[in-house]
C-alpha cells in the first residue's frame, strides 16, 4: 500500500522536474539552479527505487532531455545520446564498481574525464567535411544548428579522415571569457548574463548565425561514436588528431582509490580551470566491455557522473524554530534533515525576523532551495509552492513565539523588524549568562558570583563567556575588588573548569528548558556536544522526557549564530567538556527526591553524589522515583506522593549508607 503523501509528493516532483527541464534544455532559461534541481531528481529517484509502482514511462528519471525546439529542423540521431546517472560519494562509485563486477567487469580499466558544464553537441562529418550540428534535443531526436556551430573558431570545418565520423562535445564558454563579456554589458549599461552554461545554449540557438559568430563558444569533444575505437582512452588520442580540443584531464586508472584521489584533486583545483565544471565522468576504458554491460532504464551501466557537493539543495522545512540571542532578539530558524551543500552538512538555515518569513511565505512541510551565502551561512533561496502540502497552514510567527516561549513577553521596537524579549538588553543578559555558567548547577567556579562578574562586564574586561578564558591575573587585580591572592585565585579557578563534564557544560550554557538532570540524559545520550549539536529534531523526540517544546529550544540554541561562534571560540581556547559514563555506577537506575533538610550535606552536593554515581535526581516525586529521601522539616506533599506512588521513604543514615559514606 502507497501512502497517499507519497503519491502526492511524487506527482509533484514529476511536474516540477518537467517544468524546470523543459525551461533548461528547450527555452535555454533557468528557474532554478541545476544543483537544486539534481537534489529534486535524486530524491524522485529514490522514491521510485523503494515504490516501483509509481514508475510511469513520462517520469523524468525515465528520459533524458527536453524535446527539440520547433524553429529548427528536427534531426534523428544515428546513436542515442544518453545521460549518465549521478552519484555524491566514494560510496556510491564503490557500489557502482560493485554492480558491474557482478555483472563480469571486474577490476576494469577505468578511464575518467572532467564533465564540462555546456550544450551537449554532437558533429557529423562525412569524407571530412562537417556536414551537420545536432543538439542533444531528447536524446533520440536532436536540432539542426548547423550554421551556428560552423562560426566556432575551434571547431574543425575539415577533418584528415574520410570516414564516417561522429564526434560529441559541449560547446563553452570559459571563465575569462564571460567575464569580458559581463564587463561590456556593464560599460554599455545593459544587464549582465546568468551564466556561462546558458549563455552558450543560447547563442547556438539563435536564427541569426552572426549572434553565435559575437559570441566566444568553443567546443570541447569528450567522444566520438564513429568509427568505434577499442578504448575510450584511443578516442581521445583520436580526437587530439584530428584537431578537436579536449579538456586535457583525462587520466585511467586500475583502482577505486586512485580515481577518487583523482576526482579529490580536481575538486581541489576546479575553480582555477578556465572552463565550468561540477564533477567527473567515469567510464570503462573498454568500449566492447562498455557495450556489452548495456543500458539500464535510460543511463549506460558502464559510466556514472561524479558530481562535486552542490552549492544549492533542495529539502523540507521539517520545523521553524525561534532562537533568543544574547541581546534578547527573536531569530526563527527554518529545521531540515541534515543535506549536503557546499560540502557539509548543513540542518537549519536563519530566517533572519518575522518580514522574511512572510515575503518567502514559508511553512512547515514546504520544499525550499537552501543555498551558502559567501560559502559560510545557510539561506533559504525561495519555496518551491509547486511542492507546498495540500494542508499547509501559514506560519503565525507571534503564536509560535507565546508558544515556544510562554514565560517571556516580547515586543517589537518602532523602526525594528526584529521581536525582542520585553525589558531584555545586551548587557543584563550576559551577565545573567556568566552568573548561570559559573553557578553550582553548572561548573561551579569559586570567585564568579554577581558582583565579581558585574565588574568584570563593566570594566570592559569580559564581553562574552568566551572572554573569562582570556584574562589574565593583572587585569583582575586592577579592580577595586581584588588583591593580588584573589585575582589569581579567581583566574586559576576560571582556567580549571576547561574540561567540565559535558553534562555540566551543557547545563552551563544556558539551552532553555534544560535542566541538569535532562543535561545529563542528553550526555548520556550523545556522548559529545558536537553530536549534541547536530541532531535532528525526530532525533531528540525520539528520547525519554524530550518532547516538542524542549527539542525546538535545543535546534534554536544551536541554529543561533551567536551561540555556534561562542562554542567555537571556547573551542579555540580550550575549553573541551569531557563525557563521563556512570552507566556502571551503583545508583544506576535509581531516582531520587529529598525533602527537608540534611545534616551532612545540601541537597545540591546531594544530587551531585546521586548524578555522579549514576542515579537520577529530580525535584517532585513521580511513579518511578525509587527513594524520597527525608531530612528535618519534610514537606507534607511530597510524604504523601510517595505513599500514593507506594515510594519508599528512606532517612539520611539510611542515604549516606546508599552513597557509600
Amino acid at each position: 500500500m502507497i501512502p497517499n503523501d507519497v503519491r502526492e509528493r511524487v506527482d509533484k516532483l514529476r511536474a516540477l522536474i518537467n517544468d524546470y527541464r523543459y525551461h533548461y534544455h528547450v527555452l535555454d532559461e533557468s528557474i532554478m539552479s541545476e544543483a537544486a534541481a539534481d537534489s529534486l531528481k535524486h530524491e524522485l529517484a529514490q522514491l521510485e527505487e523503494k515504490y516501483p509502482e509509481l514508475i510511469t514511462p513520462d517520469s523524468p528519471t525515465q528520459r533524458v532531455a527536453g524535446k527539440a525546439l520547433d524553429k529548427f529542423k528536427k534531426v534523428a540521431h544515428a546513436e542515442r545520446m544518453i545521460s549518465l546517472a549521478d552519484v555524491f560519494s566514494e560510496d556510491e562509485v564503490r557500489e557502482w564498481l560493485d554492480r558491474i563486477a557482478k555483472l563480469g567487469a571486474v577490476n576494469p580499466e577505468l578511464f575518467i574525464d572532467i564533465k564540462m558544464d555546456g550544450l551537449a553537441m554532437a558533429l557529423i562529418y562525412e569524407d571530412g567535411l562537417l556536414k551537420q550540428a545536432v543538439t542533444r534535443g531528447d536524446g533520440k531526436v536532436g536540432e539542426d544548428v548547423t550554421m551556428n556551430v560552423r562560426t566556432i573558431e575551434n571547431v574543425p570545418l575539415s577533418i584528415p579522415q574520410k570516414e564516417h565520423t561522429e564526434v560529441r562535445g559541449e560547446v563553452v564558454i570559459f571563465k575569462a571569457d564571460f567575464e569580458k563579456l559581463n564587463e561590456a554589458q556593464r560599460a554599455a549599461g545593459k544587464p549582465e548574463f546568468a551564466n556561462p552554461r546558458n549563455l552558450a545554449a543560447g547563442s547556438i540557438r539563435q536564427l541569426d548565425p552572426k549572434i553565435a559568430a559575437s559570441r566566444p563558444l568553443k567546443f570541447m569533444a569528450y567522444d566520438m561514436v564513429a568509427p568505434n575505437l577499442p578504448k575510450n582512452s584511443e578516442v581521445y588520442e583520436r580526437l587530439h588528431e584530428l584537431g578537436f580540443r579536449i579538456s586535457g584531464q583525462q587520466h585511467i586508472y586500475n583502482n577505486l582509490r586512485e580515481t577518487m584521489d583523482f576526482i579529490n584533486n580536481l575538486n581541489e583545483i576546479r575553480q582555477d580551470l578556465p572552463f565550468g565544471t561540477d564533477g567527473a565522468v567515469i567510464k570503462v576504458n573498454d568500449r566492447k566491455v562498455y557495450q556489452a554491460l548495456g543500458i539500464v532504464g535510460k543511463t549506460p551501466r558502464a559510466a556514472i557522473a561524479f558530481k562535486y557537493p552542490a552549492e544549492e539543495v533542495a529539502t523540507t522545512v521539517k520545523d521553524i524554530v525561534i532562537s533568543i540571542g544574547r541581546t534578547g532578539a527573536a531569530t526563527p530558524v527554518a529545521v531540515f534533515d541534515p543535506v549536503q551543500v557546499a560540502g557539509s552538512t548543513v540542518r537549519h538555515a536563519s530566517l533572519h525576523n518575522a518580514d522574511e518569513i512572510a515575503r518567502l511565505d514559508i511553512r512547515i512541510g514546504d520544499t525550499v532551495i537552501i543555498y551558502k551565502a559567501g560559502d559560510i551561512i545557510p539561506q533559504v533561496n525561495r519555496v518551491l509552492t509547486e511542492l507546498r502540502p495540500s494542508d499547509s497552514k501559514p506560519f503565525d510567527y507571534l503564536e509560535a513565539l507565546h508558544e515556544q516561549y510562554p514565560e517571556l513577553e516580547f515586543e517589537r521596537p518602532a523602526g525594528e523588524v526584529v521581536y525582542r524579549v520585553k525589558g531584555s538588553s545586551a548587557g543584563e543578559m550576559l551577565k545573567r549568562a556568566i552568573e548561570y555558567y559559573a553557578s553550582k548547577p553548572a561548573l561551579n567556579i569559586e570567585g564568579l558570583g554577581e558582583k565579581n562578574v558585574v565588574a568584570l562586564i563593566d570594566a570592559g574586561l569580559v564581553g562574552s563567556i568566551a572572554d573569562l578564558y582570556t584574562l589574565t591575573a593583572g587585569q583582575v587585580e586592577a579592580l577595586d575588588r581584588f588583591a593580588e591572592i584573589s585575582a589569581h585565585k579567581l583566574v586559576d579557578n576560571i582556567q580549571a573548569s576547561k574540561n567540565p563534564p559535558l553534562a555540566k557544560f551543557i547545563t552551563a550554557i544556558g539551552i532553555r528548558h534544560i535542566g541538569s538532570q535532562t543535561a545529563i540524559d542528553l550526555a548520556a545520550h550523545f556522548k559529545s556536544l558536537d553530536a549534541l549539536r547536530d541532531a535532528t529534531e525526530s532525533e531528540l523526540l525520539g528520547l525519554p522526557g524530550i518532547g516538542k517544546i524542549v527539542a525546538e529550544s535545543i535546534l534554536a540554541f544551536f541554529a543561533d549564530e551567536d551561540n555556534l561562534a561562542l562554542l567555537d571560540r571556547l573551542k579555540e581556547l580550550g575549553v573541551e567538556p569531557v563525557y563521563q559514563d556512570t552507566s556502571d555506577g551503583k545508583l544506576n537506575g535509581l531516582s531520587f527526591v529529598v525533602t527537608g533538610t540534611l545534616d551532612s550535606m545540601g541537597r545540591d552536593a546531594a544530587a551531585e553524589k546521586i548524578r555522579a554515581l549514576g542515579g537520577e535526581f529530580h525535584s517532585s516525586v513521580v511513579k518511578t522515583t525509587t527513594y524520597l529521601v527525608a531530612g528535618h522539616n519534610t514537606g507534607k506533599s511530597k510524604l504523601e506522593k510517595a505513599a500514593k506512588y507506594g515510594t519508599e521513604v528512606i532517612d539520611e543514615e539510611k542515604f549516606l549508607e546508599l552513597l557509600g559514606e
